[in-house]
């Protein structure tokens, strides 16, 4: 092969292009964007915690003004509190079957106390969670009409009432299940009129006190021993019924229990009881509790 001979200045002129051209790969090195292999910084966004209520049915015109509360003051979204209304008992034989709820807030004491001896059928066996029941607020009974007026009668007077009308029908609610019907039976007990108005069939037994109010609202029924907060929540008119004294009947002392491991649950129920919470109550027609 022949060889040609490279006089000094063509060595230098190769020497420069080559400089040159480094210069520049370095250059576009410098411009070209750093591939990282380091792990994003970024923080996963947070799983939002469900709160599950079973809540009974006489506590629907209260509760959810005091979970609104409750959202604002903790900036929890809305649609992580779910409430379930139905009769004590129904909501008792749920969560034993094991109905995933956090809290159960009862209208009388025995089902929160059954609870607590006994282990809901979804709690994990390393559950060792001993949540005591709490009493959050006392409940009132009262007669209510839209069809007869009350306003000629008093508490004192209240056979005379039943009485009156040979024909017409009283509701209240289920007593096995809804304890606002237990304290009405007791109470009608109390005045002699149990068994009649039973015999005669004019009694009409809803399956708890929600259904009870809607049957004497609609005019389905002429009578109802209801709930005093759900006249307060509609604004009944003072001759459409008549609050029964509290020492004629059982008092209606409602507990609640947690009966999960969820923080929310415990947090909510320390809400319920605070001076916030229990002015709901107080202003919904309940009895303060002691």
């Amino acid at each position: 092969m022949r060889m040609i001979p490279l006089n000094g200045s063509a060595i230098m002129g190769k020497l420069t292009v080559a400089s040159i051209s480094t210069c520049l790969l370095l250059t576009l090195s410098a411009c070209m964007p750093e591939s990282s292999t380091k792990e994003s910084t970024a923080k996963p966004a947070e799983q939002t915690q469900t709160l599950r209520i079973a809540a009974a049915a006489n506590l629907s015109d209260v509760l959810p003004s005091i979970i609104d509360d409750y959202e604002s003051d903790k900036s929890i979204a809305k649609q992580n509190i779910e409430v379930t209304y139905a009769s004590s008992g129904k909501l008792y034989a749920q969560i034993k079957a094991g109905a995933p709820y956090d809290v159960f807030l009862s209208a009388n004491q025995a089902f929160p106390s059954k609870l607590a001896a006994e282990r809901p059928a979804n709690a994990p066996a390393q559950n060792n969670l001993s949540h005591k029941p709490f009493t959050y607020t006392q409940g009132q009974l009262a007669l209510y009409s839209v069809t007869k007026s009350l306003e000629a009668f008093n508490s004192t007077r209240l056979n005379d009432v039943l009485t009156s009308s040979p024909n017409s029908k009283i509701a209240i609610a289920n007593p096995e299940l809804a304890p606002y019907g237990a304290s009405a039976k007791a109470y009608l007990e109390s005045q002699n009129a149990y068994p009649i108005l039973n015999k005669q069939k004019r009694l009409i037994q809803a399956e708890n006190i929600g259904q009870a109010f809607q049957y004497v609202h609609t005019g389905s029924v002429d009578y109802g021993l209801v709930a005093q907060s759900q006249l307060i929540a509609i604004k009944a008119k003072p001759e459409q019924f008549i609050t029964l004294t509290p020492v004629s009947y059982p008092a209606i002392l409602q507990d609640g229990i947690v009966i999960s491991d969820s923080s929310l649950a415990t947090d909510f129920t320390h809400y319920l009881r605070s001076n916030a919470g229990q002015q709901h109550f107080l202003q919904a027609g309940y009895l303060p509790v002691q």
